[in-house]
């Protein structure tokens, strides 16, 4: 097989923000030429498809600002650190976010959400056993939280209107395992 590996020469952080840290790097190619990869760094993240025994997600509805609409999502959020267990994230996201605690967490495994521009993973759960509580949101943090079928969402998704990839991904693939089971 041929080889593809591109190997770094310099790094340079041409942006450090509270959430992202932009990199600029230049790179032998697989050919020995040159060129530049400008990425993201991210801490990663953690994302939730609550189910209850009726077969309803507890779905979100958040206004995203870089795209100027409320869309429909599942709990997620950013690991406090690299450290931090990506279970614990998922647990904590799904009580702050809809104020219900799980359980059962069953890891569907990794998204990569922008992996020409961004090392970022989220870690994507299954949630049952559901117990609802209270919301507890960041001040900064408005969340809109409702019951849809799983199978009313797969259809929304195959019709296109549920944008998130996250959301998209981690439905479709505790879809797919219940039907499994």
């Amino acid at each position: 097989m041929q080889n593809l590996v591109e190997k770094e020469i310099d790094s340079k952080k041409v942006f450090a923000g509270k959430l992202l840290h932009v990199y600029s790097d230049s790179v032998e190619l697989p050919n020995g030429h040159t060129s530049t990869r400008e990425y993201i760094k991210h801490v990663g993240a953690a994302c939730v498809v609550p189910v209850d025994e009726q077969g309803n997600v507890i779905i979100e509805k958040q206004y995203r600002y870089p795209f100027h609409a409320v869309l429909t999502e599942i709990p997620a959020g950013k690991l406090d650190s690299k450290e931090e267990p990506h279970l614990q994230a998922a647990l904590r996201e799904l009580q702050e976010e809809t104020g219900y605690t799980a359980e059962n967490m069953i890891y569907l495994g990794e998204f990569y959400p922008t992996c020409a521009y961004s090392d970022e993973i989220i870690h994507m759960y299954l949630a049952t056993g559901l117990s609802q509580g209270k919301q507890n949101l960041d001040d900064d943090e408005f969340v809109g939280v409702e019951k849809v079928p799983l199978t009313t969402l797969v259809e929304k998704i195959m019709n296109g209107e549920i944008k998130d990839g996250k959301t998209q991904t981690a439905l479709l693939k505790a879809y797919l395992y219940l039907q499994r089971q």
